[in-house]
């Protein structure tokens, strides 16, 4: 289906008639703030789900935000005499955020939805109507052009991504243009691209809507758009990464069989970054019979890439399949259509013998090592958000042990990172725990076993004594060989330095 059925949108090169239109929302605390306050936690909440029942009873008033959230949040018709106190009517008529029904009414040509910023901005964020919330609620409309709004894994994406000043930022697959406003934030120039030119339009107005620099924008897919000479020190992209059979929704359908579109994504990104540069996705892999899933994307990691993937969650193709169906509205249509969907889905799985499917995190980070680093994992345990600045450090530990052997290790000084707990298991009453965790409460919320000699290292460290010299005294203390206990602590160092409860000092 064209995009040509969808409605109309606004004009994207009419900027001051966005910016008075921002005025306007900001003047009537058209803000996050602002519906938090005027609907209450619970309804609040229900619009993340697209659930509008509690905010319609929760703006019954006149007052300016309530006629606001009815007319671009609810897509509620307003008469005309009611708003025009609120916005510039005509100019917004004129340009196309609003259009006339009926005898005395306007209602929104697109759902405008505010979202905060990192730094307590006021932004808004354009989407088609009854698309604002992106994600596995039904998203209602099935056109192949449709676009969305925030959802889930825009934030995830927006949190895990190194918010270090740039110079060049690159936004694939653009959508309603969320990545690109953040990158705008820290980088000089910003380049979205979508090959949806729907979704480049609405970009455009996201960020003026939201008072921020205009983008590069570039039609058409993955790094096609991109000159060959272009390079950049950021590159975000949320993928149409869902494997499905046939390409039907252009915002989260690929095209490409099974999980190829995310692995050319990455394995393009490395020659498009910069020395030191960041690439950053939301990605879905598949677990094939026969086949470590591990391996399957350490084959994916281009040359000249350090990288850190972390598998977040893990589906069976059935639990996938309804997912996604789901997401689509199939499930609320006909019985026997909805099966035949659901049929070819799992035919196409079985067809590449795919056993289940992961979703997770992908960064990558240019480098001039011989020996790049390449770390698989998986971690579907809750992280404290935004991730930003756990996710750089991860490579700055990568680079500090990268460059020192055992001996250098041992010569250094460490402290215990902040927010760290020691927990001790075992039975009640015994004299020794049955083992030693250490947990941390940031970041990552990581949990390790440690021995008793990494327990009382990590408790120790506060930068003072180098680590070699708080081996010799906790060897004097438990009756060991001091020498045997510097040949065999290394590595357990080294791991809590690479998983970040030990911290470099000096």
């Amino acid at each position: 289906m064209s995009n040509s059925t969808l409605p109309t949108l606004p004009a994207s090169d009419r900027p001051e008639v966005a910016a008075r239109l921002r005025d306007a929302l900001l003047g009537a605390a058209f803000t996050a703030d602002g519906l938090l306050d005027l609907l209450g936690a619970p309804a609040y909440a229900a619009l993340a789900r697209s659930e509008t029942v509690p905010a319609l009873r929760a703006t019954r008033g006149d007052t300016p935000l309530e006629k606001l959230v009815r007319l671009f949040l609810l897509q509620q018709p307003v008469p005309h005499a009611r708003v025009a106190d609120v916005l510039p009517v005509a100019a917004c008529l004129e340009s196309g955020w609003l259009v006339s029904v009926g005898t005395d009414e306007v209602a929104a040509t697109v759902d405008v939805r505010p979202y905060g910023g990192p730094d307590g901005e006021d932004w808004f964020i354009v989407s088609d109507l009854g698309c604002a919330v992106g994600g596995a609620g039904g998203i209602g409309s099935r056109e192949e052009g449709v676009v969305l709004g925030v959802g889930g894994a825009s934030t995830t994406l927006a949190g895990i991504t190194v918010r270090t000043p740039v110079s060049a930022a690159l936004d694939l697959g653009t959508g309603s243009g969320i990545q690109a406003l953040h990158a705008a934030r820290h980088a000089t120039r910003v380049t979205a691209t979508d090959l949806n030119p729907r979704a480049l339009h609405i970009t455009a107005l996201t960020l003026a809507l939201s008072g921020a620099p205009a983008a590069d924008l570039r039609e058409g897919s993955l790094f096609e758009p991109v000159r060959d000479d272009e390079t950049y020190e950021l590159i975000v992209s949320n993928p149409p990464f869902v494997i499905s059979p046939g390409a039907r929704l252009t915002y989260r359908d690929g095209g490409m069989g099974g999980d190829d579109l995310c692995r050319s994504l990455v394995q393009q990104a490395g020659d498009r970054l910069r020395e030191g540069g960041f690439a950053q996705f939301l990605a879905n892999w598949q677990h094939v019979e026969g086949e470590d899933w591990q391996d399957r994307l350490r084959s994916w990691v281009p040359r000249g890439c350090d990288a850190w993937i972390v598998q977040r969650e893990v589906q069976d193709v059935t639990q996938y399949a309804e997912l996604w169906l789901r997401d689509a509205g199939d499930h609320q249509g006909d019985t026997a259509a909805y099966e035949a969907l659901y049929d070819a889905w799992l035919d196409e799985f079985e067809a590449r013998k795919v056993k289940a499917v992961g979703f997770g995190w992908i960064t990558l980070r240019r480098t001039d090592s011989d020996a790049p680093s390449i770390t698989v994992e998986e971690w579907p345990h809750p992280v404290e958000q935004p991730l930003g600045d756990a996710v750089r450090e991860h490579f700055d530990r990568v680079d500090y042990l990268r460059g020192r052997d055992d001996a250098a290790l041992l010569a250094a000084h460490f402290r215990l990172a902040d927010e760290v707990i020691q927990e001790q298991v075992g039975l009640p009453g015994a004299e020794d725990p049955e083992h030693v965790v250490l947990r941390q409460h940031r970041g990552m919320r990581r949990a390790t076993k440690v021995d008793t000699v990494g327990a009382g290292f990590a408790g120790v460290c506060d930068g003072t004594l180098s680590a070699g010299r708080i081996l010799d005294a906790i060897a004097q203390l438990v009756g060991e060989d001091p020498v045997l206990l510097r040949d065999r602590t290394p590595a357990q160092i080294r791991l809590l330095v690479e998983q970040g409860f030990l911290e470099p000092v000096g």
